[in-house]
């Protein structure tokens, strides 16, 4: 996993923290929901990349 995709999902993770506590603070069941979807993608995409890295060792 290159050091800039491991940067890029944690971002992605971070940013849907973020608009889930949003949307918890507004009662934003629409923003909370995708917050935890970017998590979800951050996560799977994170899980990817270290599939990749077993298969080149």
């Amino acid at each position: 996993m290159g050091l800039g995709d491991k940067i890029e999902n944690a971002a992605e993770k971070a940013g849907g923290k973020g608009k889930e506590a949003a949307g918890n603070a507004t009662n934003d069941e629409s923003l909370k929901a995708e917050g935890q979807a970017d998590q979800a993608k951050g996560d799977v995409k994170q899980a990817g990349e270290k599939v990749k890295d077993a298969f080149k060792h």
